[in-house]
């Protein structure tokens, strides 16, 4: 085998010849001359589309960064034509060892996609000699060419949640949707609205739309309106993590009039021992430390309304215990006990989890939560913190469904280039 097929095969490429190789006297830098094989070279394509396509002009000098060798940092360099494509006009013609546009050969890529979901892009950056920025990028680049080969990763979804997770200060939002079954991350987007889940119901197609099962959700109306009109043969089901920590919110109302009234009529000591009830009116009773079950028994003496609030959220809680039709039974118990509470804010609720029964009661028949959502929701936190930030939204996006959208990430090797399109002759 030549030193220049060495090379190449080292470099992790196909297709290409070598002309010349210049290193630098003084730089760690080696330059290498190529251009594709005459077998390629006869068959000009878009670099976009990858079909064939006339050639337009030639001779335009470009270079591309390839995987070092040992200190030494390596360049492709190539002197390309362009050639004139009836879909995206005069193009720079498509080359064997590097994407349209992009400044990195293929294997280069594909180390950095390859060490993403498992390291910082800092980490990333100093290892591979680049900007920080470039590794987004780069992440950006490959997962446009997944999204096109993995094949539809929507296929066969039945049962989907959907939440919304935060990745940056100034209150903005990505829309998480997870498949239940196979815990893969299927769609995120930015933006929390209606909007957002319109554009996921899109992407599904109205025939899949129709074919959802079930679908979990947090209380946001935003996503319950979206669901019962693209997707009207899916059960919407109520998280229970959400409808408890409606109670709880209900509670801390009750605890902070509870609180403004005693001060207003001058009785220090039960406000400053209301003040620091919050913790033991809000753990399980189970956890509770003795001085916290001093407190409940002081409020249950000496405040019948907060005490009556506690037990309210503590019997919503029972209702999402494991159990079977009887659960039902308890919470119409509940909404009636809660309307006559005489508590303003757990009328409210009893009101707002009126107009919601039917999605609770799906989530207590069907046993779905949006537990493997709110999983999915942590590890993105873990990859935006990881990364320490992004310069773009659409990086941020390419580095989550690289790492959780369930994508087939090889080792790097020798790189496969994308077959250009031909049409045979008739004879």
């Amino acid at each position: 085998m030549s030193s220049a097929n060495v090379l190449v095969r080292a470099a992790g490429v196909e297709r290409t010849v070598v002309e010349e190789v210049r290193v630098h006297p003084v730089e760690p830098v080696k330059v290498v001359s190529v251009r594709p094989d005459r077998r390629w070279e006869r068959r000009p394509a878009c670099g976009v589309c990858r079909q064939r396509a006339p050639l337009y002009d030639r001779g335009h000098r470009r270079r591309w960064r390839s995987l070092d060798e040992g200190l030494l940092r390596v360049y492709f360099e190539a002197d390309l034509p362009r050639v004139d494509c009836p879909e995206h006009g005069v193009v720079i013609a498509a080359v064997p060892w590097a994407r349209h546009g992009a400044g990195h050969t293929i294997p280069f890529d594909e180390t950095v996609a390859w060490f993403a979901p498992g390291a910082s892009k800092k980490l990333i950056s100093v290892l591979l000699r680049i900007n920080w920025h470039t590794v987004g990028s780069i992440l950006t680049r490959v997962m446009v060419e997944r999204d096109g080969q993995d094949g539809d990763r929507l296929a066969g979804v039945t049962r989907i949640g959907i939440d919304e997770v935060s990745f940056a200060k100034g209150q903005k939002y990505l829309t998480v949707v997870v498949d239940h079954d196979s815990g893969r991350l299927l769609h995120v987007a930015e933006g929390r609205s209606k909007k957002t889940v319109h554009a996921f119901f899109d992407l599904l197609g109205a025939q899949r739309s129709q074919a959802l099962t079930h679908v979990s959700a947090d209380g946001a109306e935003w996503i319950a309106d979206v669901v019962a009109w693209r997707a009207p043969n899916a059960a919407l089901c109520l998280d229970p993590f959400h409808v408890v920590k409606w109670a709880g919110d209900a509670l801390d109302a009750v605890r902070r009039q509870v609180w403004n009234a005693a001060r207003r009529m001058g009785m220090k000591a039960l406000a400053a021992e209301l003040k620091n009830s919050r913790y033991a009116l809000w753990k399980n009773p189970r956890d509770l430390t003795d001085r916290q079950r001093a407190k409940l028994s002081l409020i249950q003496t000496a405040n019948k309304p907060l005490y009556r609030a506690y037990l309210l959220k503590e019997q919503l809680r029972q209702v999402f215990a494991p159990g079977g039709a009887e659960r039902l039974h308890l919470l119409d118990a509940w909404l009636a006990w809660a309307s006559r509470s005489k508590l303003k804010p757990f009328v409210r609720l009893a009101r707002t989890i009126r107009a919601r029964r039917q999605d609770i009661a799906n989530a207590l028949t069907h046993r779905l939560t949006n537990a493997r959502v709110e999983s999915m929701n942590a590890k993105i936190r873990l990859l935006i913190r990881r990364a320490y930030g992004f310069r773009s939204v659409e990086a941020l996006r390419a580095m989550i469904l690289l790492c959780l959208a369930g994508y087939a990430r090889p080792l790097p090797g020798r790189a496969q280039p994308s077959p250009i399109r031909t049409h045979r002759r008739e004879r």
